[in-house]
């Protein structure tokens, strides 16, 4: 676009110039036509001696004589000579939009999607949060924020690792994580937003996790009073929703298989 509408200026503006071998609007070099006016700005887009083809097209070239007239006579618009001191605009202009903003923009759509390639996925960033609140739009269609606990495992299958599960993830794994998170399901069987996400981050960075004979309930203290003490002003009601203090009923947070009914108590040695 930006080309196009040079050319057309381009052609307006200078392509009464007269071909002269000696200067640098020459027959290979000239506004004349549409595809010769784009090879000539494409040539000073690169640099190559652009600046003495501005000069070329100065007030006081000679013209090109008009055929539509009788000979030796000139043209009422050829009074003074052909070309303009609009060639400094022109010509400067276009090398800045061309040559620098352009370049510039050009270079910085490469490096953002190389810095997208090769982002370390394991790494905990702003795109998990978006995934994360994306796909759980997709369940969470009233906007309560909350959703049935059954519909854990399928959203976090739908998420990327490390926040989520994976397509690829086996059974085996994805289920002993949801139980390893000890999420708090509320008496009309759902999840909340942010004690969900709260206990995403916390598996998948190992942040305070109780493990083996491990005191679960001391590790949730010690993390409440470490969030206490960078965010001293957050409530205490938001508190208990990022971290759950106290034993939880983990099996009721496992997802059973579709071949299992919900409403079926789980065995524990199942999991």
């Amino acid at each position: 676009m930006l080309f196009f509408i040079y050319a057309i200026i381009g052609m307006q503006v200078f392509g009464n110039i007269k071909l002269n071998y000696e200067f640098h609007i020459n027959q290979h070099n000239n506004f004349k036509t549409f595809f010769s006016a784009l090879m000539l700005l494409f040539r000073s887009a690169t640099g190559e001696s652009w600046q003495e083809i501005m000069l070329s097209c100065l007030s006081g070239q000679e013209c090109e004589p008009d055929t539509s007239l009788a000979p030796f006579t000139q043209s009422p618009d050829h009074e003074g000579g052909c070309g303009t001191d609009f060639a400094y605009v022109y010509f400067v202009s276009f090398i800045f939009f061309s040559s620098f903003l352009m370049l510039n923009l050009f270079v910085a759509v490469i490096m953002d999607n190389f810095e997208y390639l090769t982002r370390d996925s394991s790494i905990l960033g702003p795109h998990h949060l978006d995934e994360f609140v994306r796909i759980w739009g997709e369940y969470d269609r009233l906007a309560c924020g909350r959703i049935h606990y059954t519909a854990m495992y399928e959203m976090l299958t739908h998420m990327s690792p490390p926040l989520g599960l994976g397509k690829k993830c086996p059974a085996k794994i994805a289920y002993k994580r949801l139980v390893l998170m000890n999420m708090p399901v509320d008496e009309d069987m759902t999840v909340h937003f942010t004690s969900t996400l709260m206990s995403l981050i916390r598996t998948a960075l190992d942040i305070k996790i109780a493990r083996g004979g491990e005191d679960r309930v001391a590790l949730d203290s010690e993390l409440q009073k470490e969030i206490s003490i960078i965010w001293p002003y957050l409530p205490q009601k938001t508190l208990d929703l990022l971290i759950v203090s106290g034993s939880v009923d983990l099996w009721r947070v496992v997802i059973l298989p579709p071949s299992r009914r919900a409403d079926q108590p789980i065995d524990p040695l199942w999991v």
